[in-house]
């Protein structure tokens, strides 16, 4: 799948379209990004993540799974995310963050370049 990803997202560069990929894509599927950088892709790698708490209260709140099925993914999913190792550099606090403001934040790190894969 992340490949598939990948694979939509070159061509659309190459066709001259900025791209923005957009889902679960942890560390642990970096592999294929970080060959498609050495290529000469400009790609830029952000984690949004929310302290905890606040996770659990977005995600329990427009759940379409039950509340004990969605919290145990959620934090499950959270966990995974918590630490990042070198990632980190990448990652966008959201927890306190309305929608424009993270707009704002994603365009500040792409124009640093202070997200890219290399």
């Amino acid at each position: 799948m992340i490949e598939a990803f990948l694979e939509a997202a070159k061509r659309y560069a190459r066709g001259g379209y900025d791209v923005i990929v957009d889902g679960i894509i942890g560390p642990w599927f970096l592999e294929p990004w970080l060959s498609a950088a050495e290529e000469g892709y400009e790609i830029h790698y952000i984690i949004l993540r929310a302290e905890k708490a606040e996770t659990l209260k977005r995600a329990t709140e427009r759940a379409k799974l039950d509340k004990k099925t969605n919290t145990a993914l959620v934090e499950a999913m959270w966990e995974q995310f918590h630490n990042t190792g070198g990632y980190e550099k990448n990652v966008i606090d959201t927890t306190t963050l309305f929608s424009a403001d993270t707009v704002s934040e994603i365009k500040r790190k792409i124009a640093a370049g202070t997200a890219l894969l290399e």
